[in-house]
């Protein structure tokens, strides 16, 4: 479901004025770049947008062949064509590479992980606690601690995981705008 909406959900929050027909040559420039890097990663060309801010980009959507690349306005005007080209491939990479689906699965497998095993653990612990107590019904104060403390402690375990493989993905998407700028990597 995230997935789902993280291209409306980003246009909204971030205020991405989608460009469907350039205004001005930053504009057309911008679509092009996309197009071209598009079409050299073998994907449908992404939808365009972009939007008043410090110096970012960034691509969403559930789909390769339906995302959107976003650049700031501060990107444009604080950085050289060649570097907002660089940055633009790195995210056409991004979107090429399925990586917006991928972080959402490793994601989503990391925290089902955190919640089964605190929750077996802690039902492990109770019951080892609550052995000799023979009218107890429902989780007792183990299982409370227990999966509390634990879904911190996996939790942060879970986001270093999830950290390390994100950055294999950074990685991955300038490699990915080396290839598609014509560059060694």
């Amino acid at each position: 479901i995230s997935l789902l909406i993280s291209k409306p959900m980003a246009k909204m929050s971030m205020g991405v004025k989608i460009i469907n027909q350039p205004s001005n040559v930053d504009e057309a420039w911008i679509v092009d770049t996309v197009r071209k890097f598009s079409d050299k990663a073998g994907i449908k060309m992404p939808e365009v947008g972009i939007y008043e801010g410090e110096p970012n980009a960034f691509a969403t959507g559930a789909f390769k062949n339906s995302a959107l690349v976003a650049v700031s306005t501060g990107l444009l005007h604080g950085m050289a064509r060649e570097e907002i080209e660089a940055v633009i491939g790195h995210e056409v990479a991004h979107v090429a590479n399925g990586d917006m689906v991928t972080m959402a699965l490793i994601q989503g497998v990391m925290n089902t992980f955190v919640v089964f095993l605190s929750r077996a653990i802690g039902y492990a612990i109770d019951s080892f606690l609550r052995r000799n107590d023979e009218n107890s019904s429902g989780p007792g104060i183990g299982y409370m601690v227990t999966t509390v403390v634990l879904d911190i402690l996996f939790g942060v375990l879970a986001s270093i995981i999830v950290a390390w493989f994100s950055r294999q993905r950074e990685f991955r998407a300038d490699a990915g705008a080396a290839q598609l700028m014509g560059r060694k990597q």
